[in-house]
């Protein structure tokens, strides 16, 4: 099952195309999202920030996939042509502490009420710098608040993924050799950026495979055309010896 965010409608779309190895279930925030994707049965409308509304769609789930991230919002009167920078803020309700530190330690407490064998949780690189610029976004701190999910979810007991993305780009998947990396190592080369394509392949894949169990890792990916696609992803899972 996976928590719908853009990464997460790939993730759904592509369980559905693998209907005879996953039965898929989709979590979204609102009808509207619903809809959006389908409107389908298997996609629950919950609010992460209360535990209840989610409990539903997790019983009775082997394995869950967490994509959901606060968002911030440009407040608005920005006009470029004036140059200067944007401002960021998040809806009240939303900061990244409700929605990536209360919302996924919620998912992960009711995904091991329920039995949940696997939880795959995408994050970002970026999280061992407190001075990151994502943090002063709207103030919201939410490379800090996500690693304090990450964290929760490595001492649960739980067998874990953890995955945390690069750069996120709207490319076609499968056309790249993809990277693993650890404590932001990735960020100091010219490769730390990934497909939202790739990283949802790799969400599905990690479920595939012991060797992406009990797992922390940074994932980018070569530019297309430089390296070979990756296809082995037991090698690639392999390769990771960090478990946080």
């Amino acid at each position: 099952m996976s928590s719908l965010s853009f990464i997460g409608q790939i993730v759904y779309k592509k369980l559905k195309e693998r209907s005879d190895q996953y039965i898929a279930r989709g979590l979204v925030r609102t009808q509207e999202s619903k809809e959006k994707i389908g409107g389908q049965d298997d996609v629950y409308v919950g609010d992460i920030r209360n535990t209840e509304s989610i409990v539903p769609a997790i019983e009775g789930i082997d394995a869950l996939i967490i994509l959901t991230s606060a968002v911030p919002k440009m407040k608005p009167g920005f006009d470029p042509a004036k140059g200067g920078r944007p401002e960021f803020n998040f809806e009240e309700g939303a900061f990244p502490e409700q929605v990536d530190w209360i919302g996924q330690k919620n998912q992960i407490d009711a995904a091991k009420a329920a039995g949940v064998k696997h939880i795959v949780l995408v994050g970002s690189m970026g999280g061992t710098n407190p001075n990151h610029p994502l943090n002063s976004l709207g103030n919201g701190n939410i490379l800090i608040w996500k690693r304090k999910a990450e964290q929760y979810l490595a001492d649960s007991g739980l067998p874990y993924t953890i995955i945390r993305a690069g750069g996120l780009q709207d490319k076609e998947g499968g056309l790249r050799e993809l990277l693993v990396g650890k404590d932001d190592e990735l960020l100091q080369t010219e490769t730390r950026t990934i497909a939202r394509a790739d990283v949802a392949e790799v969400c599905i894949q990690a479920l595939n495979f012991e060797e992406a169990k009990f797992k922390a890792f940074d994932l980018a990916s070569k530019p297309e055309g430089s390296g070979a696609p990756t296809k082995d992803f037991k090698a690639l899972f392999a390769q990771i010896t960090t478990r946080f």
